[in-house]
């Protein structure tokens, strides 16, 4: 079991509120746009933060752990793509402009990591008392592949969020972005702009993700403290990478079936583990390497096959997918 003192917590969580603290400063004092050459910057910065933390948790830690952090990382890593889809739908569907687009998604990823945090010690807290949750967390990542896989072609509806349509009629709400302020008056009266309903709507999205991402980590570990690094360091990366590759997010036309996949191996391998410690040990459990090199090889070949689908097929274009049909923009042409 990894044994981690307070002062290792204190330090980390400190680590990334100062990372946290800088995105918000420099969101709130410098509006911009975010260029490609910034984006790049802040994007490798990120990862070698992620990985310089992942060199020394090994070295400190053993190889084991290490294994078991960087398949989290990219487990998290790989569903946060997913999330720049939702992003970009929630951006392009209130028009946000584009100086105010850096604000936005460092709230965002703020009530991501605080969500995160919950379900991380909720989920821990469960898994020492009932092994069953094994399997609860299993068929719940199985159900939610097969949702996901099913409606691959869909995209959510943010209209449609229950947030959003709960603060359209619980708040007035003004027509216009006002300098990037969450309240404003008009006309003596006080009213929210479209930039707290943008932020609301990415808070549910995120309240959504967090159901599917916790689960999903800690089928490759059950140490709370590599399951909230590995979130925190993608997520961390999240904003600088909705920057860079905003405009080749529709190129990634398989990336929700891969995502189906890696949620359905995660999940058969949380229910080996239930079957191994509940009902017989000869039941045999996936190997935290062999779950990095699963998740590694079905990226690769869901970003090389999608590249090569929208090469041949120019107007092929990618969706975010949908867990509810009810949901969905559009019906998927394949059902």
């Amino acid at each position: 079991m990894l044994q981690i003192g307070i002062w290792t917590w204190v330090v980390t969580v400190g680590l990334i509120v100062v990372l946290l603290a800088v995105d918000l400063v420099l969101a709130a004092m410098r509006p911009h746009r975010v260029g490609f050459g910034e984006a790049t910057a802040w994007s490798v910065f990120y990862v070698l933060v992620a990985v310089g933390f992942g060199v020394w948790f090994t070295v400190v830690h053993g190889g084991e752990f290490g294994t078991e952090y960087f398949a989290g990382y990219l487990v998290e890593k790989s569903l946060s793509v997913d999330n720049l889809f939702v992003f970009v739908i929630i951006m392009t569907t209130f028009a946000v402009p584009e100086e105010h687009q850096h604000k936005v998604l460092t709230f965002g990823i703020v009530l991501a990591l605080i969500m995160r945090a919950v379900f991380i010690a909720v989920g821990a807290t469960l898994l020492s008392l009932f092994s069953f949750v094994f399997l609860l967390f299993g068929l719940l990542l199985i159900f939610t592949a097969v949702q996901l896989f099913r409606h691959r072609n869909e995209d959510p509806d943010v209209e449609d969020n229950l947030v959003v349509r709960t603060a359209r009629r619980v708040l007035p709400v003004s027509t216009e972005y006002v300098g990037g302020k969450l309240l404003t008056r008009v006309d003596g009266r006080r009213m929210a702009t479209p930039l707290l309903i943008v932020l609301l709507a990415i808070g549910g999205i995120d309240l959504l993700f967090a159901l599917d991402s916790i689960p999903a980590v800690f089928g490759v570990t059950a140490e709370p403290y590599i399951v909230f690094t590995a979130n925190a360091f993608a997520l961390l990366g999240l904003r600088a990478l909705f920057f860079l590759v905003k405009g080749l997010l529709d190129r990634l036309v398989y990336l929700s079936a891969g995502l189906a996949l890696i949620l359905g191996f995660i999940g058969v391998k949380l229910i080996l583990h239930w079957a191994h410690v509940d009902i017989d040990e000869r039941v045999p459990e996936i190997p935290t390497p062999l779950s990095l090199g699963v998740i590694v090889a079905v990226l690769l070949v869901v970003t090389v096959a999608s590249l090569v689908k929208t090469r041949r097929d120019p107007t092929a274009r990618a969706h975010a997918g949908s867990l509810r049909a009810t949901h969905a923009r559009s019906e998927s042409p394949e059902e």
